[in-house]
Parts: C-alpha cells; sequence; structure tokens
C-alpha cells in the first residue's frame, strides 16, 4: 500500500536515472525546473515500467530531503473502501478494527513528499477529498471534524491518458488540472534504445555489488 523510504532507498537512488538519451537529458532538466520552481503538486505519465517513481524519488533527493519522509501508495492496491482512511486516517471507532486515532499517509509524509502511483484509481469520493487538501493545505481524518494542516509535496502518477478519463467522467477536470502544474512524461525503453546498455550496465553492476562479484560488463 504505502511504505517509507530506506537507506537501501536512498542508495538505489544514486544511480537509479540512467541513460543519456535525448528524452532521459530532458527529464533531468524537467526535475531541475520542479526542484528550483519549487513545484506542490506533479504529475509523472507514462507507461508501466518507466521509472515513474525513480523519478519521484528524484525530485525529493534533489530537493536535499534526505532525512525528510518519502511516501509511495499504490493507488490500486488499497481497497476502495479503506483509501480515504489510508490517505487521510481515521478516528476512534470510525470502523472496526480502529481502536484509537490513526494518522494517514498524508500526516505521515508532512514536510515530505507523497508519491500516488496509478491516481486514476481513485473512487470520486477519494478525488474530491484529495482536491480538498490540495487547495486547503488542510485535512479532516475519517470520522473526525479537526481541521489537520499538512504541507505536502504530492507527485501523482498515470500510466492511463487522463483526459480520457475526464471524457468518461471517471476523473474529475479541476483535481486534475491541479495536479498537472508541471508534467513530466516519461519515454518507454523502447523509444530511447541507447539506454539499453547503460540500463543493463546498471543492473549488472547492481547485482554484483549485492552478491560481492567481479563483474566487467557485457561483452561486444
Amino acid at each position: 500500500m504505502g511504505r517509507l523510504q530506506t537507506d537501501e532507498d536512498a542508495r538505489v537512488r544514486n544511480r537509479s536515472l540512467v541513460g543519456e538519451s535525448a528524452a532521459m537529458r530532458k527529464v533531468r532538466e524537467q526535475i531541475r525546473q520542479v526542484v528550483d520552481a519549487e513545484c506542490e503538486t506533479i504529475l509523472i505519465t507514462g507507461e508501466t515500467g518507466t521509472g515513474k517513481e525513480v523519478v519521484a524519488r528524484e525530485i525529493h533527493f534533489q530537493n536535499g530531503w534526505e532525512t525528510r519522509p518519502f511516501i509511495a501508495v499504490s493507488c490500486p492496491a488499497i481497497p476502495e473502501t479503506l483509501i480515504e482512511s489510508e490517505l487521510f486516517g481515521a478516528v476512534k471507532g470510525t470502523y472496526t478494527g480502529a481502536g484509537m486515532d490513526r494518522p494517514g499517509y498524508f500526516e505521515l509524509a508532512n514536510r515530505g513528499t507523497l508519491f500516488l502511483d496509478e491516481i486514476a484509481d481513485l473512487s470520486p469520493s477519494a478525488q474530491a477529498a484529495l482536491l480538498r487538501v490540495l487547495e486547503t493545505r488542510t485535512l479532516r481524518r475519517v470520522g473526525g471534524t479537526r481541521e489537520i494542516a499538512v504541507d505536502v509535496r504530492v507527485v501523482a502518477a498515470t500510466n492511463v491518458p487522463m483526459e480520457r478519463l475526464i471524457e468518461q467522467r471517471r476523473f474529475r477536470s479541476d483535481l486534475y488540472y491541479r495536479l498537472n502544474l508541471f508534467t513530466i512524461n516519461l519515454s518507454p525503453l523502447r523509444e530511447r534504445r541507447e539506454d539499453i546498455l547503460p540500463l543493463a550496465t546498471h543492473f549488472l553492476d547492481a547485482y554484483a555489488t549485492r552478491r560481492g562479484l567481479d563483474l566487467n560488463g557485457f561483452s561486444d
């Protein structure tokens, strides 16, 4: 569902944006622009496997936020009945098993980054609640009335054309435009073939390091 960054995440991050294609150089420049502009919301688009979470982490670390929380949430992995309490928290007694007040991912990510993967899977009610948080920078835990201030950078990701979902009334246009203040589009590897060898070398080096092996790359 959601997870905090770990030391291993940080080590992987140091060599994650691999490749010198024009597309990858553009992504690096866009990351720099996001950091310089201190964007509060970013939308990352691209097919599954293009590295959307990698880019989100790079934005987080280039801000110098190594000691701040980075929480990644897979929206499809959370049941619709639980998504709002997972994101925004819940007060004691709201549902069976809620024996105490519980913060959600927004509170846990305070002063850091919340990465919402596959944002298009959010239910209509969760979309409305998310829009309210982005607009007011406050939230109410499910079942509660107290306003809680949050300072969170939200990086949303999707692998589907959001405009089509808006036309089908499956995603709120106002939320889309609120998230879409800055968009980074990631090209699939088949469109940047010059990055294949650097990526393969990167993964080979990572494997060799974990296994304590001395490997010399690939033969021609």
